[in-house]
């Protein structure tokens, strides 16, 4: 179980707490599990679209250089060999799939493990949409560093509900990434510096990965 102290807009403890509890990996396996999930993650990020062309899709060369012997020149049947500036590639990527399969169990399983792993970084803040009632990046900023977040630090902010507001107030802070609480992944918690929830995030990640 994790026990977060929650903290207002101005950085100060408010005196509430709020628990997280989430079924994780046992310590053996908890590494090796995260790094399947992870490597799976990256993995089917990849679009596989990258092709070449081999010598029989390459235009031009259906008629041969030049006579087979008499020339002084080495044999050659086609301009688009592969030895031949323009022609084809051989062994060359084409399209295909990266996608790595895991089951939803194991895969939340590592997600529950990474989010858990992180809770030295985990700083729980109120609610703060309605301090923000026109976008303004630089007093999100400023609150970002009244938490205790360095400015150089990478931070993952996980959102019950974003408002527009804080949507247009985060997206021009560099290494401010936002998600909200149903949308966690694997990738995002690990490469957090610090990770900045809201309780109201706390109390809907509970109930949607807890079990």
């Amino acid at each position: 179980m994790v026990n977060c102290v929650v903290r207002n807009w101005d950085g100060q403890e408010t005196g509430q707490q709020v628990s997280l509890e989430l079924k994780v990996a046992k310590e053996e396996n908890a590494a090796h599990i995260v790094h399947r999930a992870l490597v799976r993650q990256m993995t089917n990020a990849r679009q596989g679209n990258a092709s070449t062309k081999t010598r029989s899709e390459v235009r031009g060369g259906g008629r041969k250089p030049w006579r087979q012997k008499g020339t002084g020149r080495a044999r050659a049947g086609s301009i688009r060999s592969p030895l031949w500036r323009g022609g084809g590639v051989i062994f060359g990527p084409k399209p295909r799939e990266f996608n790595i399969k895991m089951n939803r169990k194991e895969r939340r399983l590592a997600l529950r493990t990474a989010l858990i792993s992180r809770e030295a970084d985990l700083i729980v803040v109120e609610e703060f949409g309605e301090k923000l009632p026109r976008p303004k990046t630089k007093e999100l900023a400023s609150a970002i560093a009244r938490w205790g977040v360095k400015p150089e630090a990478k931070v993952l902010l996980i959102l019950h509900e974003a408002s527009e507001t804080v949507y247009l107030s985060a997206r021009n802070i560099g290494n401010l990434k936002m998600i909200q609480a149903t949308q966690l992944n694997v990738f995002d918690l690990l490469n957090a510096d610090k990770i900045v929830t809201t309780a109201a995030a706390m109390v809907k990640i509970q109930e949607v990965y807890g079990e």
